[in-house]
């Protein structure tokens, strides 16, 4: 533990977060770079930021010896997702006063202590700073006092991009679920409920006497309207009787329904253009074959026929994903059982395509311990994620798949050479449907799906799976799963 702040590196690491804000960054490399700066500044090992919502956490940035935690999700019961949404604000923790599963993972990793602090708005939990240490002696009360600065720094940026919750009085106006407003000749705001802050992020103060912060539709008209923050509101608006010729405005966030709507038109394109490829190739030598038997040569005749067995392959391997992707996959109601990581990646690298297989490079330790799961789902990851590398680097470029054990965890990546990963993405990456920029889909096709079905079946099985830039260029995935 050290015994000062390094003030003058926090400040001047703080001022560059602040430029990248003030130049328009935003998000996940903002995030990951304040980290970068309070590490050294703390004398902490590592930095961690977990954000909340409605159904639990996820570690979202770390630095350090956190670095292994990212992606890792806490459930909303969890005990040490509820020690960390309850008590003090800002306070030091003994990671052996934890109940949870985290508890044993950072032990493993030879972390001790922590200084944790919530980034709240308004009262609303939106995360949680970890400054973890692995020594025994107690945080001073500067470092608690850094932390809990910085977490309210964070809870700043998220306000910024969704809003603060506030409360206001009117029992009745207060409990509508809809935004409600009421505006006068000059479009002017005269009332702003609770609802309607929380949609447009715009408190009462910051509301009233000032225009809409939307398009006003026509008497008795509907329009869907997109935020700048790229949310969906659907407005109505009608006249109130009266001489003040006053007009009530209604408004609700439909972003879910507009991106299920988008989900569903993304869907037939995406599944269209996808089948259309190998049913064209198949049917194009069926004909060939049927048509031209005669005049073929048998080196012809075999190399359409191994053509059509590996369109055909593709085309059923599709159907799968897609049917998956509609479904619960995993492993349902089997229980995990502890099975050989290093002779389970051994063996579903067999069944992988010829041109991948030809590219893989194993270093898989020979004393690498059990993994606790469901061994069979381990070759549609494993496919998907060698599937993904492949796609995105060069035919030629190698393809490693390395293994290790950290603490109660035990772990396999899959790092290739290829285009890399903006930070920004490594979340975006694991949405069905999601594949980088628009323009990748002419170069790099696919249906979006596998990231997002190797998420769900490494976190039915209490782990996780992220992302990460390769050093040197590419991207490493990395799958964690408890040990047996």
């Amino acid at each position: 533990m050290p015994e000062r702040i390094d003030f003058p590196a926090l400040l001047a690491g703080h001022t560059v977060v602040i430029e990248m804000i003030n130049s328009g960054d935003a998000g996940l490399p903002v995030l990951t770079h304040l980290l970068r700066v309070a590490q050294p500044a703390l004398g902490a090992t590592g930095m961690a930021f977990v954000e909340f919502g409605p159904t639990g956490g996820r570690v979202i940035a770390a630095t350090g010896v956190a670095e292994w935690a990212l992606g890792r999700p806490l459930a909303v019961d969890d005990p040490d997702t509820v020690c960390l949404l309850s008590g003090p604000r800002v306070r030091q923790v003994r990671v052996g006063d934890l109940n949870g599963k985290l508890a044993g993972e950072l032990a493993g990793s030879g972390l001790r202590r922590m200084v944790v602090s919530r980034a709240e708005i308004g009262g609303h939990t939106v995360g949680s700073l970890h400054a973890l240490y692995p020594g025994d002696d107690e945080p001073s009360a500067d470092q608690q006092g850094v932390v809990a600065y910085l977490a309210s720094c964070v809870a700043h940026m998220y306000g910024d991009q969704s809003g603060l919750p506030v409360h206001g009085d009117g029992p009745v106006v207060a409990a509508l679920a809809d935004g409600l407003a009421v505006v006068d000749r000059d479009g002017h705001v005269r009332l702003w409920n609770p609802a309607a802050a929380q949609v447009t992020g715009r408190t009462v103060e910051q509301a009233l006497s000032r225009p809409l912060p939307f398009p006003l539709p026509p008497s008795g008209q509907v329009r869907d309207h997109r935020m700048p923050d790229g949310r969906w509101l659907r407005i109505t608006s009608g006249e109130l009787p009266g001489p003040g010729t006053l007009r009530v405005v209604t408004f609700r966030d439909i972003t879910d329904q507009q991106r299920r709507d988008h989900d569903r038109e993304l869907f037939v394109a995406v599944t269209s253009h996808e089948l259309r490829t190998p049913v064209t190739v198949i049917k194009g030598y069926a004909d060939t074959l049927t048509d031209h038997w005669e005049s073929l040569t048998d080196v012809d005749r075999r190399q359409a026929a191994r053509v059509i067995g590996q369109r055909a392959n593709e085309l059923a391997r599709l159907v799968d994903r897609l049917l998956s992707s509609a479904a619960e996959v995993g492993p349902g109601d089997d229980p995990p059982t502890p099975f050989d990581l290093g002779e389970a990646l051994r063996s579903a690298v067999v069944d992988l395509p010829a041109e991948l297989r030809r590219r893989l490079v194993l270093r898989l330790p020979s004393d690498l311990p059990k993994a606790l799961g469901h061994r069979p789902s381990l070759a549609t990851v494993l496919t998907e994620l060698t599937t993904n590398a492949g796609k995105y680097s060069a035919p030629e470029s190698p393809i490693e798949i390395t293994a290790s054990v950290d603490g109660q965890l035990v772990a396999f990546r899959v790092s290739d050479q290829g285009i890399g990963i903006r930070p920004e993405h490594v979340e975006r990456a694991f949405d069905r449907f999601w594949q980088g920029e628009s323009g990748d889909r002419r170069g790099y096709p696919g249906a979006g799906l596998g990231l997002y079905l190797v998420r769900r079946i490494v976190e039915q099985q209490n782990g996780w799976v992220s992302l990460r830039p390769r050093t040197g260029g590419g991207t490493v995935a990395e799958v964690r799963l408890p040990r047996g």
